[in-house]
């Protein structure tokens, strides 16, 4: 599962949320597909029925089955995943990328070494973990990674 939005908070009493983006824009999520909230351990699946974006990182939802107040506000704090054997390409989109270590260029990305549960980035003949807490920011404009790698990884 991959990690793709926060609950923040309920919206109004008809069971909308506020989610916030976890580097992802509003439209890179297939409303089509199944979104995943964890209860008791479990992902549980949902449908995105509504799905309107408030500025570039948070947008409102609405959930199949959350249909009031109470529903919303028990997910708060929630994480919102997707299935990541199905966003596996979103991945490969780093491949050509400049990786950065704060202000450090550490070298260009070379592609994507599909660990099971730890994807990896490859870069020269280090692996570097692709992990959300690393990334500080992404930028495809001018293609580089940020990250906050932990001292002595390269």
């Amino acid at each position: 599962m991959l990690p793709v939005a926060k609950i923040l908070k309920s919206n109004g009493i008809g069971g909308d949320v506020l989610i916030g983006l976890l580097g992802f824009d509003a439209s890179e999520i297939n409303t089509e597909e199944p979104v995943f909230i964890e209860f008791d351990g479990l992902p549980v699946p949902f449908f995105i029925e509504s799905l309107t974006p408030r500025g570039n990182t948070r947008a409102i939802v609405h959930l199949t089955d959350v249909d009031n107040l109470a529903d919303a506000e028990e997910m708060v704090g929630r994480e919102i995943c997707i299935d990541a054997e199905e966003d596996d390409d979103e991945f490969e989109d780093f491949t050509g990328w400049t990786l950065y270590d704060g202000e450090r260029q550490v070298g260009t990305v070379d592609g994507l070494e599909d660990i099971p549960g730890n994807p990896c980035l490859i870069v020269g003949d280090a692996l570097v973990p692709l992990h959300e807490d690393l990334i500080i920011s992404a930028d495809p404009a001018s293609r580089t990674l940020v990250m906050d790698l932990p001292e002595g990884l390269i």
